[in-house]
C-alpha cells in the first residue's frame, strides 16, 4: 500500500482500548510501525504510564484488594493528568500521530464495573483529558482474553478476574459515537491491523 505522506495541520490522537488479552499493545505496536513505514511522524504511549503514579498503580495491582475503587480512580486520574501534560499535549503540538494504549475509556469501564458511576468518571476525565480523534475498541470474550495471557509471569489480580472482566467488557461494548470503532478481536492479528490502518489512513486523508 502506497500513501503519499502529507504534513498534518494538527496532531492526531488514536486510542486503542479493550479488556486484558484483547491485543491492544500488539496492535498499537503494529500501527506505529506501519505509520512510520509510510513516512508519518508517529509515537506511542500507554497507560498506566511509567511515571510516579503509573508505577504505584502497577505495584498495588499485584495485590488483590489493595485499593478501593475510589482509590484506584484517584490514582488513574493523577497518572493521566501527568500523561496529558508531559506526553500527549507536547506530541500533539508537534503535529505527531499519537497512538495511546488505553485511555480514560478504560477507567470508565474498569472502575465503572466496580460500582462507580461511569458518567461521573467520564466527567472527571474530560475536564482535562485531550479528546481522541479515533478510538478503537477491541471486543473479545473475557475467557478468550484471559486464555491469551494465562502464561504471563505476573498476574494483575485487580484487573484480570473473569467475572469482573465480563462486566468491564459490557461497558466497553456500550461505547458509541462517531469516533468509536468496535472491532472483533477474535479475528486474526493481520485482519485487525489491516482494518485499524485503513481507518487511520482514511482519517489522515480528510
Amino acid at each position: 500500500m502506497f500513501v503519499r505522506k502529507m504534513g498534518l495541520k494538527k496532531g492526531l490522537l488514536i486510542v486503542i482500548e479493550g479488556i486484558d488479552g484483547a491485543g491492544k499493545s500488539t496492535q498499537a505496536r503494529i500501527l506505529l510501525r506501519k505509520l512510520k513505514s509510510l513516512g508519518h511522524n508517529a509515537v506511542t504511549f500507554r497507560e498506566p504510564t511509567r511515571g510516579k503514579w503509573g508505577r504505584e498503580i502497577k505495584k498495588l495491582a499485584r495485590r488483590s484488594g489493595s485499593l478501593s475503587p475510589e482509590e484506584e480512580l484517584t490514582l488513574f486520574i493523577k497518572d493521566r493528568e501527568e500523561n496529558v501534560e508531559k506526553n500527549l499535549k507536547p506530541a500533539l503540538s508537534q503535529k505527531k500521530i499519537v497512538i495511546l494504549d488505553r485511555y480514560y475509556y478504560s477507567t470508565i469501564a474498569y472502575q465503572g464495573a466496580k460500582g462507580i458511576d461511569p458518567a461521573r468518571i467520564r466527567r472527571l476525565n474530560e475536564k482535562f483529558a485531550v479528546k481522541p480523534d479515533l478510538v478503537f475498541i477491541l471486543d473479545i470474550d473475557a475467557g478468550k482474553g484471559l486464555a491469551r495471557i494465562h502464561n504471563r509471569k505476573r498476574k494483575d489480580l485487580l484487573f484480570e478476574r473473569r467475572t469482573y472482566l465480563v462486566k468491564v467488557g459490557k461497558i466497553f461494548k456500550s461505547f458509541r459515537g462517531r469516533k468509536c470503532v468496535h472491532i472483533d478481536a477474535s479475528r486474526s492479528r493481520r485482519d485487525i491491523s489491516a482494518e485499524i490502518l485503513a481507518r487511520v489512513l482514511r482519517l489522515l486523508k480528510r
